[in-house]
Protein backbone atom coordinates (compact mmCIF):
# COMPACT_ATOMS: atom_id res chain seq x y z
CA UNK A 1 0.00 0.00 0.00
CA UNK A 2 0.89 3.32 -0.73
CA UNK A 3 0.24 6.43 0.67
CA UNK A 4 0.55 9.88 -0.59
CA UNK A 5 1.45 13.01 1.02
CA UNK A 6 1.05 16.51 0.66
CA UNK A 7 3.10 19.40 2.93
CA UNK A 8 4.89 22.78 2.18
CA UNK A 9 6.33 24.75 4.49
CA UNK A 10 4.31 28.00 3.30
CA UNK A 11 1.48 26.45 4.75
CA UNK A 12 3.28 27.55 7.84
CA UNK A 13 3.64 30.97 6.58
CA UNK A 14 0.00 31.47 6.34
CA UNK A 15 0.05 34.47 8.74
CA UNK A 16 -3.28 34.78 11.11
CA UNK A 17 -1.54 37.36 13.12
CA UNK A 18 -2.43 38.22 17.17
CA UNK A 19 -5.34 37.49 18.55
CA UNK A 20 -7.26 37.04 22.28
CA UNK A 21 -7.49 33.32 20.52
CA UNK A 22 -9.59 34.31 17.73
CA UNK A 23 -10.96 37.70 18.73
CA UNK A 24 -9.71 40.97 18.15
CA UNK A 25 -7.23 41.89 21.05
CA UNK A 26 -7.55 44.98 22.55
CA UNK A 27 -8.91 46.53 25.57
CA UNK A 28 -9.34 43.58 28.35
CA UNK A 29 -8.17 41.03 25.66
CA UNK A 30 -4.24 40.86 25.89
CA UNK A 31 -2.72 40.23 22.70
CA UNK A 32 -2.05 36.21 21.85
CA UNK A 33 -1.47 34.26 19.44
CA UNK A 34 -4.05 33.29 17.06
CA UNK A 35 -5.89 29.84 17.74
CA UNK A 36 -5.29 29.11 14.25
CA UNK A 37 -1.43 28.88 14.44
CA UNK A 38 0.95 26.77 12.98
CA UNK A 39 2.04 24.75 15.59
CA UNK A 40 -0.71 21.91 15.71
CA UNK A 41 0.50 21.05 11.79
CA UNK A 42 4.07 21.89 12.30
CA UNK A 43 4.01 19.39 15.16
CA UNK A 44 2.53 16.98 13.34
CA UNK A 45 4.50 17.08 10.46
CA UNK A 46 7.25 16.68 12.58
CA UNK A 47 6.48 13.91 14.56
CA UNK A 48 5.84 12.35 11.42
CA UNK A 49 9.67 12.87 10.92
CA UNK A 50 10.73 11.57 14.06
CA UNK A 51 8.49 8.66 14.07
CA UNK A 52 10.14 7.17 10.84
CA UNK A 53 6.30 7.34 9.33
CA UNK A 54 7.58 10.03 6.72
CA UNK A 55 10.03 7.97 5.33
CA UNK A 56 6.82 5.17 4.54
CA UNK A 57 5.19 8.03 2.35
CA UNK A 58 4.93 8.86 -1.19
CA UNK A 59 6.03 12.38 -1.03
CA UNK A 60 3.52 14.63 -3.79
CA UNK A 61 4.24 18.79 -4.85
CA UNK A 62 1.41 20.63 -4.11
CA UNK A 63 0.68 23.54 -6.33
CA UNK A 64 -1.17 26.50 -6.55
CA UNK A 65 -4.88 26.38 -7.59
CA UNK A 66 -5.75 28.27 -10.60
CA UNK A 67 -8.15 31.11 -10.09
CA UNK A 68 -10.43 29.04 -12.45
CA UNK A 69 -9.68 26.11 -10.58
CA UNK A 70 -10.67 27.92 -7.28
CA UNK A 71 -14.01 29.22 -9.47
CA UNK A 72 -15.66 26.22 -9.80
CA UNK A 73 -17.30 26.75 -6.38
CA UNK A 74 -16.50 30.05 -5.10
CA UNK A 75 -17.56 33.15 -7.04
CA UNK A 76 -15.31 35.39 -9.16
CA UNK A 77 -16.26 37.90 -6.35
CA UNK A 78 -14.92 35.94 -3.71
CA UNK A 79 -12.10 35.29 -5.57
CA UNK A 80 -11.33 38.17 -6.32
CA UNK A 81 -12.08 39.64 -2.70
CA UNK A 82 -9.37 37.27 -1.18
CA UNK A 83 -6.86 38.67 -3.98
CA UNK A 84 -7.45 41.93 -3.46
CA UNK A 85 -7.41 42.05 0.86
CA UNK A 86 -4.08 40.05 0.06
CA UNK A 87 -2.27 42.71 -2.08
CA UNK A 88 -3.29 45.16 0.14
CA UNK A 89 -1.46 44.35 3.15
CA UNK A 90 -3.40 41.69 4.48
CA UNK A 91 -6.02 41.76 6.78
CA UNK A 92 -9.67 40.15 7.46
CA UNK A 93 -10.92 37.37 4.06
CA UNK A 94 -13.94 37.56 5.85
CA UNK A 95 -15.73 36.90 9.76
CA UNK A 96 -12.62 35.57 11.40
CA UNK A 97 -10.59 34.74 8.34
CA UNK A 98 -7.35 36.59 8.60
CA UNK A 99 -4.66 36.75 6.16
CA UNK A 100 -1.47 38.29 5.68
CA UNK A 101 -0.01 39.98 3.10
CA UNK A 102 1.08 37.93 -0.23
CA UNK A 103 -2.15 35.16 1.33
CA UNK A 104 -3.83 34.51 -1.40
CA UNK A 105 -0.86 32.73 -3.18
CA UNK A 106 -0.80 30.26 0.31
CA UNK A 107 -4.24 29.79 0.66
CA UNK A 108 -4.22 29.06 -3.44
CA UNK A 109 -1.73 26.53 -2.44
CA UNK A 110 -3.51 24.65 0.16
CA UNK A 111 -6.53 24.48 -2.28
CA UNK A 112 -3.89 23.10 -5.12
CA UNK A 113 -2.43 20.77 -2.22
CA UNK A 114 -6.13 19.41 -2.06
CA UNK A 115 -6.30 18.90 -6.23
CA UNK A 116 -2.43 17.31 -6.12
CA UNK A 117 -3.86 14.81 -4.18
CA UNK A 118 -6.91 14.01 -6.08
CA UNK A 119 -4.51 13.79 -8.80
CA UNK A 120 -2.07 10.96 -7.49
CA UNK A 121 -4.69 8.65 -6.28
CA UNK A 122 -6.77 8.82 -9.18
CA UNK A 123 -3.66 8.61 -11.61
CA UNK A 124 -2.97 5.34 -9.13
CA UNK A 125 0.29 7.09 -8.33
CA UNK A 126 -0.61 5.97 -4.68
CA UNK A 127 -3.37 4.27 -3.16
CA UNK A 128 -4.62 6.79 -0.89
CA UNK A 129 -3.55 9.97 0.23
CA UNK A 130 -3.22 12.37 3.55
CA UNK A 131 -2.88 16.50 2.68
CA UNK A 132 -1.65 18.53 5.38
CA UNK A 133 -2.66 21.77 4.45
CA UNK A 134 -3.34 25.38 6.16
CA UNK A 135 -5.55 27.30 6.61
CA UNK A 136 -8.60 24.84 6.58
CA UNK A 137 -11.31 25.49 4.29
CA UNK A 138 -14.78 23.73 5.10
CA UNK A 139 -16.61 26.79 6.57
CA UNK A 140 -15.69 28.62 3.00
CA UNK A 141 -18.81 29.40 0.89
CA UNK A 142 -19.74 30.24 -2.28
CA UNK A 143 -18.88 33.73 -1.46
CA UNK A 144 -17.56 34.30 1.84
CA UNK A 145 -14.62 33.26 3.74
CA UNK A 146 -15.69 32.18 7.49
CA UNK A 147 -14.12 30.78 10.86
CA UNK A 148 -10.48 30.65 9.64
CA UNK A 149 -11.44 28.90 6.34
CA UNK A 150 -10.65 31.14 3.17
CA UNK A 151 -11.13 28.84 0.04
CA UNK A 152 -12.63 25.27 0.46
CA UNK A 153 -10.03 22.67 0.07
CA UNK A 154 -12.21 19.96 -0.24
CA UNK A 155 -15.02 21.17 -2.02
CA UNK A 156 -12.17 22.32 -5.19
CA UNK A 157 -10.64 18.86 -4.57
CA UNK A 158 -13.90 16.84 -5.21
CA UNK A 159 -15.13 19.28 -8.19
CA UNK A 160 -11.49 18.88 -10.17
CA UNK A 161 -12.07 15.14 -8.94
CA UNK A 162 -15.44 15.39 -10.83
CA UNK A 163 -14.67 17.87 -13.90
CA UNK A 164 -10.80 16.77 -14.78
CA UNK A 165 -11.29 13.33 -14.10
CA UNK A 166 -14.74 12.80 -15.26
CA UNK A 167 -16.12 11.24 -11.62
CA UNK A 168 -20.16 11.46 -11.23
CA UNK A 169 -20.14 10.56 -7.81
CA UNK A 170 -18.04 12.13 -4.95
CA UNK A 171 -18.58 11.30 -1.11
CA UNK A 172 -17.22 13.98 1.44
CA UNK A 173 -17.07 13.05 4.90
CA UNK A 174 -16.32 16.19 7.54
CA UNK A 175 -15.37 14.71 11.06
CA UNK A 176 -14.67 18.47 12.39
CA UNK A 177 -16.19 18.84 15.18
CA UNK A 178 -17.85 21.75 13.70
CA UNK A 179 -20.21 22.13 10.80
CA UNK A 180 -18.86 21.94 7.57
CA UNK A 181 -21.59 24.99 6.08
CA UNK A 182 -19.49 25.80 3.27
CA UNK A 183 -19.10 22.38 1.57
CA UNK A 184 -23.04 22.31 2.50
CA UNK A 185 -23.66 25.19 0.62
CA UNK A 186 -21.82 24.57 -2.33
CA UNK A 187 -22.88 21.11 -3.06
CA UNK A 188 -26.79 22.05 -1.65
CA UNK A 189 -28.09 21.44 -5.26
CA UNK A 190 -25.02 18.70 -6.52
CA UNK A 191 -26.86 14.80 -6.42
CA UNK A 192 -23.08 14.22 -7.63
CA UNK A 193 -21.58 14.86 -4.23
CA UNK A 194 -22.38 13.20 -0.97
CA UNK A 195 -21.50 15.43 2.30
CA UNK A 196 -21.79 14.15 5.33
CA UNK A 197 -20.65 16.03 8.73
CA UNK A 198 -20.39 14.96 12.06
CA UNK A 199 -20.25 17.66 14.77
CA UNK A 200 -20.68 18.87 17.68
CA UNK A 201 -24.25 20.57 18.15
CA UNK A 202 -24.21 24.25 17.46
CA UNK A 203 -20.70 24.98 18.54
CA UNK A 204 -20.55 26.84 15.45
CA UNK A 205 -21.80 28.07 12.92
CA UNK A 206 -24.48 28.84 15.56
CA UNK A 207 -27.74 27.48 14.16
CA UNK A 208 -26.28 25.29 11.49
CA UNK A 209 -26.01 21.76 9.97
CA UNK A 210 -29.44 20.45 11.74
CA UNK A 211 -30.91 17.27 10.98
CA UNK A 212 -33.39 18.49 8.46
CA UNK A 213 -30.85 20.35 5.98
CA UNK A 214 -30.78 17.37 3.61
CA UNK A 215 -29.96 19.55 -0.08
CA UNK A 216 -32.22 21.05 -2.20
CA UNK A 217 -35.18 18.80 -3.93
CA UNK A 218 -33.12 17.83 -6.90
CA UNK A 219 -30.52 16.31 -4.32
CA UNK A 220 -32.60 15.47 -1.51
CA UNK A 221 -31.11 13.06 0.91
CA UNK A 222 -27.50 14.12 -0.47
CA UNK A 223 -26.71 16.26 2.31
CA UNK A 224 -26.43 14.46 6.22
CA UNK A 225 -25.71 16.23 8.97
CA UNK A 226 -25.10 14.08 12.50
CA UNK A 227 -25.11 16.85 15.00
CA UNK A 228 -23.72 15.11 18.59
CA UNK A 229 -24.49 16.46 21.83
CA UNK A 230 -21.40 17.85 23.54
CA UNK A 231 -19.07 15.57 25.06
CA UNK A 232 -19.52 12.68 22.67
CA UNK A 233 -16.81 10.55 22.85
CA UNK A 234 -15.36 7.49 20.90
CA UNK A 235 -18.65 5.80 21.07
CA UNK A 236 -20.82 8.03 19.93
CA UNK A 237 -18.47 8.73 16.75
CA UNK A 238 -17.89 5.35 16.13
CA UNK A 239 -21.88 4.61 15.94
CA UNK A 240 -22.03 7.61 13.39
CA UNK A 241 -19.75 6.12 11.14
CA UNK A 242 -21.30 2.45 11.59
CA UNK A 243 -24.98 3.80 11.56
CA UNK A 244 -24.99 6.27 8.80
CA UNK A 245 -21.73 7.04 6.90
CA UNK A 246 -20.92 3.43 6.14
CA UNK A 247 -24.75 2.73 4.87
CA UNK A 248 -24.77 5.87 3.13
CA UNK A 249 -21.80 5.76 1.15
CA UNK A 250 -23.25 2.30 0.14
CA UNK A 251 -26.21 3.65 -0.86
CA UNK A 252 -24.43 6.23 -3.04
CA UNK A 253 -22.03 4.33 -4.37
CA UNK A 254 -18.92 7.26 -4.72
CA UNK A 255 -16.21 6.90 -7.31
CA UNK A 256 -14.15 8.00 -4.87
CA UNK A 257 -14.45 9.21 -0.86
CA UNK A 258 -12.88 12.37 0.84
CA UNK A 259 -12.70 13.09 4.36
CA UNK A 260 -12.14 16.72 5.56
CA UNK A 261 -10.18 15.51 8.58
CA UNK A 262 -10.43 17.59 11.35
CA UNK A 263 -9.27 16.80 14.79
CA UNK A 264 -10.76 19.58 17.11
CA UNK A 265 -12.90 16.51 18.18
CA UNK A 266 -10.17 15.30 20.76
CA UNK A 267 -10.79 16.10 24.08
CA UNK A 268 -7.39 18.67 24.32
CA UNK A 269 -9.14 20.77 21.53
CA UNK A 270 -9.92 24.66 22.81
CA UNK A 271 -12.43 25.05 20.25
CA UNK A 272 -14.69 22.23 20.99
CA UNK A 273 -15.83 19.86 23.88
CA UNK A 274 -16.05 16.62 22.29
CA UNK A 275 -14.00 13.36 23.84
CA UNK A 276 -12.26 11.76 20.38
CA UNK A 277 -8.74 9.93 21.26
CA UNK A 278 -6.28 9.20 18.54
CA UNK A 279 -7.71 5.77 19.00
CA UNK A 280 -11.05 6.62 17.71
CA UNK A 281 -9.40 8.72 14.84
CA UNK A 282 -7.86 5.27 13.87
CA UNK A 283 -10.93 3.44 14.03
CA UNK A 284 -13.10 5.76 11.51
CA UNK A 285 -10.13 5.71 9.53
CA UNK A 286 -10.30 1.98 9.14
CA UNK A 287 -14.28 1.92 8.74
CA UNK A 288 -14.06 4.43 6.12
CA UNK A 289 -11.11 2.42 4.57
CA UNK A 290 -13.29 -0.82 4.25
CA UNK A 291 -16.08 0.83 2.86
CA UNK A 292 -13.53 2.98 0.44
CA UNK A 293 -12.06 -0.67 -0.92
CA UNK A 294 -15.46 -2.44 -1.32
CA UNK A 295 -17.45 0.46 -2.90
CA UNK A 296 -14.35 2.57 -5.11
CA UNK A 297 -11.51 0.62 -4.90
CA UNK A 298 -10.04 2.88 -2.05
CA UNK A 299 -9.52 5.92 -3.76
CA UNK A 300 -9.51 7.82 -0.41
CA UNK A 301 -7.80 11.66 0.38
CA UNK A 302 -8.01 12.49 3.55
CA UNK A 303 -7.58 16.47 3.93
CA UNK A 304 -6.61 18.36 6.90
CA UNK A 305 -9.21 21.05 8.85
CA UNK A 306 -9.33 21.92 11.98
CA UNK A 307 -7.61 20.73 15.50
CA UNK A 308 -5.94 23.47 17.79
CA UNK A 309 -4.13 21.57 20.59
CA UNK A 310 -0.78 21.70 19.73
CA UNK A 311 0.63 19.11 21.84
CA UNK A 312 -2.56 16.46 20.87
CA UNK A 313 -3.00 16.91 17.24
CA UNK A 314 0.68 15.20 16.21
CA UNK A 315 -0.72 11.91 18.02
CA UNK A 316 -4.17 12.05 16.50
CA UNK A 317 -2.45 12.46 13.20
CA UNK A 318 -0.25 9.96 13.15
CA UNK A 319 -3.00 7.57 13.93
CA UNK A 320 -4.70 8.14 11.05
CA UNK A 321 -1.90 8.16 8.96
CA UNK A 322 -0.59 5.18 9.87
CA UNK A 323 -3.95 3.04 9.27
CA UNK A 324 -4.42 5.01 5.61
CA UNK A 325 -0.42 3.43 5.32
CA UNK A 326 -0.87 0.20 7.15
CA UNK A 327 2.69 0.83 8.86
CA UNK A 328 3.07 1.15 12.37
CA UNK A 329 5.89 3.56 13.46
CA UNK A 330 6.00 2.01 17.08
CA UNK A 331 5.08 5.31 18.90
CA UNK A 332 2.25 5.57 21.27
CA UNK A 333 0.43 8.10 22.17
CA UNK A 334 1.64 9.10 25.57
CA UNK A 335 -2.31 10.59 26.25
CA UNK A 336 -4.00 7.98 25.09
CA UNK A 337 -4.74 5.96 28.36
CA UNK A 338 -5.63 8.48 30.33
CA UNK A 339 -8.37 9.47 27.99
CA UNK A 340 -9.61 6.03 27.12
CA UNK A 341 -10.55 5.78 30.90
CA UNK A 342 -12.41 8.91 30.97
CA UNK A 343 -16.05 8.01 31.80
CA UNK A 344 -18.72 8.08 29.12
CA UNK A 345 -16.35 7.29 26.15
CA UNK A 346 -18.79 4.33 25.61
CA UNK A 347 -22.30 5.27 23.91
CA UNK A 348 -24.69 7.23 25.98
CA UNK A 349 -28.72 7.21 25.26
CA UNK A 350 -29.14 10.78 24.71
CA UNK A 351 -26.18 10.30 22.14
CA UNK A 352 -27.53 7.08 20.59
CA UNK A 353 -30.86 9.26 19.93
CA UNK A 354 -29.10 11.49 18.59
CA UNK A 355 -28.03 9.31 16.30
CA UNK A 356 -30.67 7.60 15.25
CA UNK A 357 -32.24 11.04 14.72
CA UNK A 358 -29.51 12.25 11.90
CA UNK A 359 -30.23 8.41 9.92
CA UNK A 360 -31.13 9.69 6.22
CA UNK A 361 -33.51 8.62 4.24
CA UNK A 362 -31.22 5.98 2.28
CA UNK A 363 -33.78 4.91 -0.72
CA UNK A 364 -33.93 8.76 -1.73
CA UNK A 365 -30.60 8.51 -1.43
CA UNK A 366 -29.98 6.06 -4.05
CA UNK A 367 -32.70 7.72 -6.27
CA UNK A 368 -30.66 11.13 -6.37
CA UNK A 369 -27.76 9.29 -6.93
CA UNK A 370 -29.02 7.11 -9.57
Amino acid sequence: MSTGWVWDERYMWHDTGHAAAFLTAGGVLEPDEHVERPATKRRLRNLLEVSGMLDQLTPLNAREATAEELMRVHSSAHVEHVQEVSNSGGGMAGDQTPIGPGGYEIVALAAGGAIAAIDAVLSGEVNNAYALIRPPGHHSGIDHSLGFCVFNNVAVAAEHARVVHGLKRVAIIDWDAHHGNGTQEIFWDQPGVLTISIHQDGCYPPQSGLVDECGSEQALATNINIPLPPGSGVGAYQASVEQIVVPALNAFRPEMVIVACGFDASPMDPLARMMVHSGGFAAMTASVMTAADELCGGRLVFCHEGGYAAPYVPFCGLAVIETLSGYSSGVEDPFLRGYESLPFQDLQAHQASAVEAAAPDLGKLEEASS
